[in-house]
């Protein structure tokens, strides 16, 4: 969170938050109405925005930021005005951080990709999550629901070998947990944890974050440093 999205928050009169944000964020939370979003169909959480502004701002804390495959894009439209963004540390960010690397690096991946296998099948002709899977691609796959073993399946098919990669759950959260390996022992590593929460009862998307590519094991030494002091950055008069 930055220090502006934390300022709001503690200034705020109601929040809307889904599990486990509360936790997360309980010491700018108390004393205020915190709601779960998803428990509400779009009219009804329109009349509690409507309700909570006769007393104060009212503030969402949604994973991430509104960036990638988020819900709420429709109230942001609906409030127009009203609405203002507090952009956060995004999940892909996040998980570079926490993994300590570049998902682009030049000579060893040539583009980071992010994709969902629950929207890859929305339009005819789009391209399987097999065809994305690249030599030289950092794969971002948000909101899997494909067994492991499978997903692992159709990326090697994809990649054409074993490259690195990790599975980062609940990124910043409690619980958090990144287990790292290549596709060739992944699966066994995960073992029976069921990261994605395929054997949930609801149906809500795991906030678990797949990273796949090359770039995660490279590793590059003061050469590459030193072409761009070289060629880019340095001054000439």
């Amino acid at each position: 969170m930055t220090l502006k999205g934390a300022r709001l928050l503690g200034d705020c009169h109601a929040v809307f938050a889904p599990p486990p944000f509360e936790q997360t964020f309980a010491r700018f939370l108390q004393g205020k109405p915190v709601l779960v979003p998803f428990d509400y169909y779009f009219e009804e959480i329109l009349g509690k925005i409507t309700q909570f502004l006769e007393e104060g701002d009212v503030a969402f804390l949604i994973p991430g930021d509104l960036t990638f495959y988020s819900p709420f894009q429709a109230l942001v439209d609906t409030l127009g005005e009203k609405a203002e963004v507090v952009p956060g540390v995004g999940t892909a960010n996040a998980a570079s951080a926490q993994l300590k690397k570049t998902l682009d690096l030049p000579g060893v991946s040539n583009r980071a990709i992010l994709a969902s296998p629950r929207t890859l099948g929305d339009a005819e002709n789009a391209p399987t999550l097999q065809e994305l899977a690249a030599p030289g691609v950092t794969l971002l796959i948000y909101m899997n629901n494909i067994p492991l073993p499978q997903l692992v399946a159709q990326l090697k098919s994809g990649y054409g070998k074993n490259v690195p990669i990790a599975i980062a759950h609940r990124l910043g959260l409690p619980g958090e947990e990144i287990v790292t390996g290549d596709l060739g022992d992944i699966v066994g590593k995960v073992g029976q944890r069921d990261f994605f929460n395929l054997d949930g009862k609801d149906r809500r998307p795991a906030l678990t974050l797949v990273v796949v590519g090359e770039t995660l094991a490279a590793k590059v030494d003061g050469t590459w440093w030193d072409y761009r002091r070289e060629n880019i950055w340095k001054h000439r008069n």
